[in-house]
Order: C-alpha cells, then sequence, then structure tokens
C-alpha cells in the first residue's frame, strides 16, 4: 500500500515537472525576437500600443541637449506614449564598458568596440537574422554572431575630398578631378589663380594624415584588395601599388608647394572655418567632416565633396560603418526601444545631417550630391570582408613590420621628406617600409 502510494505520488511530481517543462518550452518557442509579448512583434503593434521610458546612450555630447530633444519631439509624433531620454559620453567606450557590468547600461547605445564581437549576445537584444537584415541594411555583418545581427550601423560614411566649389571655379577647374594627374593640375590651378592653398594637410594634428588611408579602396578600385589581396602578396610598397600610390600622391602635393605654407603650425578648428571662407580649397577627410565645414561656412552650399583621385578603371567611393545601435537584452522597454532604432535608422535623418554619411537602411535614397556621382558611374562599396581563417591577418602584418598604415606616423615623414625637412626621398622612405613589410610577411603568413 505504502508502494502504491508512493508510486502515485512520483507519477504526479513527475507530471507537474513536464508540464512545467512543456510550458517554458512554448513560451520561448513562441517568443520573437526583439518583442515584449510572446506571440506578437512590436512592428505589429498599433504605434500608440507601444508605451516606456527609454534612455539612449551616445557619443555625441555636442547634440545632446540641441538636436537629440528635437529628435524625441519628431518621434514622439508616431510614438506618442514612449518618452525618450538621452546621455552622452566623453570617453565612450571607457566609460559604458564598466556600466555593463550591471544591467544598468540603457536601453539603446551604441555597441562598444572593446567588447569581442563573441560576447555581443550576453549584452544585447537579438535584431534579426543575418540573412534577413542584410537584405535591408548594409554593415550589420560587422556584429553579427552565429548568424543572428545585434547592431545596426547609425551611418555609413566614406572618404573622399572635401572642397570649396567657389574656389575651384574661381581657378578655372570646371569638371571634377578623376585622376591623380587631373587632381594635381586641379591644384596648381587653383595656386596660380586664387588666393586659397590648395590642398591643407592639417600635419600639425596627425590625425588627419590619417584619413588618406579612409580612399585606399579607391586608389585601388577594388574593394577585396585590402582584406584580400593585400594579404596574398608581398611588395605592397612598391611603384603600382595602392599603398605606394596613395602616399606618393601625399608626398607630390607637398613637394610642388601645393599645400600649406607651415605645415607645423595647422589648426584643425581654424581650418574648418578657413575652407567655409574661401582661404582652403581642399581637404582630404571622411564624408563625417562634411556638415562641420558647412556649419562654419559662409554659404554652406559653396561646400562639395568628391570622390579621391584615382588611376583605376573603377571609381569607387569605399563605405564603413559607424558605431553599430543596438538594445540593452535587460531593458524593460524592449519594444519602445526597438521602435525608437528603427526611427533613428530610417526617418531622423542623422546619418547624412550629423554624421556626414548616408543611411545603414537600403531604402533610404542618397544624398543629392551623392546622386550625381552615382549617375556618372561612381559605385559605393563596403570593404570585401577577410577570407576565412585570415581575419585580422592584415593587421598583424602591419603591427609587425611596424608601418602603421592607419597611424600618422609615417604620412608626416612623407610630408617632412616632401617639404625638405628630412634628407631622404620618397624612394628611400618606400624601399626602407617595404623591405619592413617583407619581412613582417614572411614571419606572419610564412614564406
Amino acid at each position: 500500500m505504502k508502494n502504491s502510494k508512493l508510486m502515485s505520488l512520483l507519477m504526479v511530481m513527475v507530471l507537474v515537472v513536464l508540464a512545467a517543462l512543456t510550458g517554458c518550452s512554448s513560451e520561448g518557442s513562441e517568443k520573437v525576437e526583439g518583442g515584449e509579448d510572446a506571440n506578437v512583434s512590436w512592428k505589429d503593434k498599433d504605434p500608440e500600443e507601444i508605451k516606456g521610458e527609454i534612455t539612449f546612450i551616445s557619443q555625441r555630447t555636442d547634440i545632446v541637449d540641441t538636436v537629440f530633444p528635437e529628435y524625441e519631439k519628431e518621434f514622439q509624433k508616431k510614438y506618442p506614449n514612449v518618452e525618450v531620454n538621452f546621455e552622452a559620453l566623453t570617453d565612450y567606450g571607457g566609460q559604458i564598458t564598466p556600466r555593463m557590468n550591471t544591467e544598468q547600461y540603457g536601453d539603446v547605445l551604441l555597441l562598444p568596440t572593446q567588447v569581442p564581437i563573441a560576447d555581443l549576445p550576453n549584452f544585447f537584444e537579438p535584431l534579426g537574422t543575418l540573412e534577413e537584415m542584410e537584405e535591408k541594411y548594409m554593415g550589420v555583418e560587422e556584429r553579427a554572431v552565429d548568424g543572428t545581427v545585434y547592431g545596426i550601423p547609425i551611418a555609413i560614411t566614406y572618404t573622399g575630398v572635401v572642397y570649396n566649389k567657389k574656389v575651384y571655379e574661381e581657378a578655372g577647374v570646371t569638371e571634377t578631378p578623376r585622376t591623380m594627374d587631373e587632381f594635381i593640375a586641379a591644384l596648381e590651378k587653383i595656386k596660380e589663380n586664387t588666393d586659397a592653398v590648395p590642398l591643407y594637410t592639417n600635419y600639425a594634428a596627425g590625425w588627419p594624415l590619417t584619413q588618406w588611408e579612409g580612399a585606399f579602396t579607391t586608389v585601388a578600385g577594388d574593394p577585396a584588395y585590402y582584406n584580400q589581396t593585400m594579404v596574398s602578396e608581398k611588395d605592397q610598397l612598391t611603384e603600382g601599388k595602392p599603398q605606394y600610390e596613395l602616399w606618393k600622391l601625399m608626398y607630390d602635393v607637398a613637394n610642388k608647394g601645393l599645400i600649406e605654407k607651415d605645415p607645423l603650425t595647422t589648426d584643425w578648428e581654424s581650418s574648418k572655418a578657413m575652407m567655409g571662407k574661401g582661404e582652403i580649397a581642399t581637404m582630404v577627410l571622411g564624408s563625417w567632416a562634411i556638415d562641420q565645414i558647412k556649419s562654419v561656412a559662409e554659404n554652406p552650399d559653396d561646400i562639395g565633396y568628391m570622390p579621391f583621385p584615382t588611376n583605376a578603371d573603377e571609381v569607387i567611393f569605399p563605405l564603413g560603418a559607424d558605431f553599430q545601435m543596438g538594445v540593452n537584452k535587460h531593458s524593460e522597454s524592449k519594444d519602445a526601444a526597438l521602435a525608437w532604432v528603427d526611427w533613428f535608422i530610417h526617418e531622423s535623418g542623422y546619418s547624412v545631417e550629423q554624421a556626414g554619411g548616408i543611411s545603414a537602411a537600403k531604402d533610404v535614397p542618397l544624398p543629392e550630391d551623392l546622386k550625381n556621382y552615382e549617375e556618372q558611374g561612381v559605385t559605393f562599396e563596403l570593404l570585401t570582408p577577410a577570407k576565412a581563417g585570415e581575419e585580422g591577418l592584415l593587421d598583424k602584418i602591419d603591427k609587425e613590420a611596424e608601418v602603421g598604415l592607419w597611424l600618422e606616423d609615417k604620412p608626416k615623414r612623407i610630408v617632412e621628406a616632401a617639404i625638405g625637412n628630412r634628407d631622404e626621398s620618397f624612394e628611400d622612405i618606400m624601399t626602407e617600409l617595404n623591405a619592413d613589410w617583407n619581412e613582417a610577411y614572411d614571419k606572419v603568413v610564412g614564406e
């Protein structure tokens, strides 16, 4: 009798456990990723149904109290029951990562590069499968883990040449220079026919010289060259190779006296106003700088942007993803947070107006200036990623060789040699760097 009662009790307990497990399994399988309700995606709800108070944390200390509150007003026209608070950090990565040891790191935030990509699922809400998201957005593959996307770029930026249209017109430059020879000829016309500095290097600040590296793909004419070809061949700093040609243009422009008279005394902040006044004709910068220069220009319409000169058959505007925006997986208002991300990417205008780029959303049209280049056959392409097993290989070779493709040391050395402050030629520099590169290549990749 006792055994019979015990067996009955055990059977009841097993059934209870199974029921509980079945309930958990059902809820997990029916829940839509990124939604608060088990069966309903936030996108399927009426905007007025979405409610909550969220905090968006970003790096934009310059617009956190001005532009972002205006964004909230526009957002609330569509989502009236969502309140958005804003916070900006001066040292974004350094300040946000300690907070991620807790669950209190805002509701929407930028994915810090300090967090290993493989660890993103521990902190961020899934936004969709990579296959689905790639059809709608650019750059999402950069923050995907095991086929799931955790961030969308707040903007897609590109590198080219910022220029003052009025100065170019006064100099008699009527067509956008395409090749490197045409570019130098245009700068020489500016020197001869105007009082403007043809090209301002911003040498003293240092970092503006690293902006030239962003135009590497334009010089190569191949989006796969940087991550794939460059790690498969030695002698990357010899005549005819993209890196050589890129730095040779920098040298030639300086050597021909087409830059500021005293590069050692340049000033980045004042250079923006100087370009706006027509005192500077050209600067090589990422698209992020367009709005900054226009904001201090006497006539913003005078400021234009063109592709970096290239001798390649195809002209490419190389695209790169800005910070990625994601949702805290611990947020108590995920629907509201996801709605903010969607609106910010598609409707805010941030990517063009504040980041000087284009939207990551493929259904958002290009700005008018870029449409003109597209009509001329210029293409916009993201860099082809490294082949499987070769991720980070280029960086390893570069660091081992101590060339510093994205650092300011070598470009500064090139400018100094060009203006006579160093007793060495461009060929001297390239021969030395190429030898260092080949030695590093053999060590990292193998003979």
